[in-house]
């Protein structure tokens, strides 16, 4: 659900955002990017690929939590945390926008360690199955893989 982009010349995080219908914050969240100007040409970063499919867009409003956004889209609010490069602890601001994982998919979160084998074997389908759902697979730990529930 990811891919590499190489930056070119007069590129910043927020026109890299538009082009890939995203938000800087989640660029930042899963490139490990805590400043703007630690963005160059030529570097590479990890852009979300079709994330318009297995997400919907949430936007903070204040007084809003974890817990009570997790409640209201029926999601285990660990997993909207650690969807979004969050502990479930951490304070969100308002307008900050999140992703909410749309019904109808199963989402799993990789860790240190993890293998095509056993992510397929966690979500109980063949590893070609799993490859259709995720056509770009890292298996870095942080990654999003989904399966589309039947």
């Amino acid at each position: 659900m990811y891919d590499k982009y190489s930056i070119k010349n007069g590129e910043t995080l927020d026109t890299i955002a538009k082009k890939f219908n995203t938000d800087t914050s989640v660029l930042k969240s899963i490139n490990n990017i805590y400043f703007d100007d630690q963005v160059r040409a030529g570097m590479e970063v990890i852009v979300p690929k079709n994330q318009d499919n297995y997400f919907n867009y949430y936007v903070i409003e204040k007084g809003d939590t974890l817990y009570e956004i997790g409640r209201k889209y029926n999601i285990n609010p660990e997993l909207l945390a650690s969807m979004n490069g969050l502990e479930i602890n951490d304070y969100i601001y308002p307008n900050q926008e999140i992703l909410i994982p749309k019904s109808g998919y199963s989402y799993y979160i990789t860790k240190e360690g993890d293998t095509l084998e056993t992510v397929a074997s966690t979500f109980k389908i063949n590893q070609n199955k799993l490859l259709e759902n995720n056509p770009t697979v890292y298996l870095l730990p942080g990654q999003i893989m989904v399966k589309r529930n039947s």
